[in-house]
């Protein structure tokens, strides 16, 4: 049962990726710095074997900060109509292959590109949103988010499931817990 449910955290992500409004396409990532905790919501990009979880951002932005200074990050998925929720807990890091970026960049849509080119960085004192400048120079920035940890939960009747999973060299060793 426990490679079952394994099996179901890998299959929702991927679909979170694939799949136009599901509810992992959203998720919530949590940093921290000099022990504060600071969370805010990321889009889902891709999964890779192994669950490594990629996302996007500007890398003038807070969080690319925070990972430098401690990449211990968590990520937390939520379904609602499941009632299912996944956290999963890993080491934050940054691709550094300008081929690889180059080849995420072009594959972005030229509308979404303003996310990566303002003149100024994200979380900038801005007067007025209208006056927001952008650049030809992208600060386009892949993180990647291996994963060390996952805490699965299923609200369902007539007993609700929780299971963790922890990464052993290769592989996922399951246990269940009391939700």
């Amino acid at each position: 049962m426990l490679q079952d449910i394994l099996q179901q955290i890998k299959n929702e992500l991927v679909n979170g990726c694939v799949k136009k409004g599901h509810p992992f396409r959203y998720f919530t990532l949590t940093t921290s710095l000099n022990n504060v905790p600071k969370a805010r919501t990321v889009v889902l990009r891709k999964i890779k074997p192994g669950i490594e979880i990629w996302f996007y951002t500007d890398k003038r932005s807070n969080k690319v900060n925070e990972i430098m200074e401690n990449n211990n990050v968590t990520a937390l998925f939520y379904n609602p109509k499941k009632l299912l929720q996944i956290t999963i807990s890993g080491k934050a890091s940054f691709e550094e292959n300008d081929e690889v970026l180059n080849e995420l960049w072009n594959s972005i849509p030229l509308n979404s590109r303003n996310d990566y080119t303002s003149s100024l960085a994200p979380g900038s004192l801005l007067k007025n949103p209208d006056l927001l400048n952008y650049q030809n120079q992208n600060h386009f920035c892949l993180i990647k988010i291996k994963a060390t940890k996952i805490d699965f939960l299923q609200l369902k009747r007539p007993n609700h499931i929780r299971a963790q999973f922890d990464l052993n060299v290769d592989n996922w060793e399951g246990t269940f817990l009391v939700p």
